[in-house]
């Protein structure tokens, strides 16, 4: 199992880190698959290429972060704010969004596949090439 390290702790996949301050992290390529990181603060964090499937991220502030290529599949993001975050290439498959903010987010060749949008801004946000068969943006 690969373990992720943060300032010399472990991180391990499903750990609790509700209301977490990790603003500014670099977590490039971590395994945080079924974290729980509801109401963390994670602004201009770096989750490039990690893997947060099936994390709770609901309430979590994610401005500005670099989560190019990560894997956000059936993650929970409700009413997360992802404004002018970096998602192009995600993998949002399943992913729960409602009520999140992506104002300005890049998110350019994404896979929103049967993702729950219903409520989201996405006001100035870029999603060429993006892939939302069946995903909902309103109820």
């Amino acid at each position: 199992m690969l373990v992720t390290r943060l300032n010399g702790y472990e991180i391990a996949p499903f750990a609790v880190l509700a209301e977490a301050d990790l603003e500014g992290a670099i977590l490039k390529g971590a395994d945080l698959h079924g974290v729980v990181l509801n109401n963390a603060n994670l602004k201009n964090s770096m989750l490039a290429d990690s893997n947060l499937s099936g994390a709770n991220l609901t309430g979590a502030d994610l401005s500005g972060a670099d989560l190019s290529g990560a894997d956000l599949s059936d993650a929970d993001l409700l009413n997360a704010n992802l404004e002018g975050a970096n998602l192009k290439g995600v993998n949002m498959r399943g992913a729960y969004l409602r009520g999140a903010n992506l104002r300005g987010a890049l998110m350019s060749d994404s896979d929103m596949t049967n993702a729950n949008m219903i409520g989201v801004d996405i006001y100035g946000a870029i999603l060429t090439n993006a892939i939302m068969p069946d995903g909902k943006i309103h109820g």
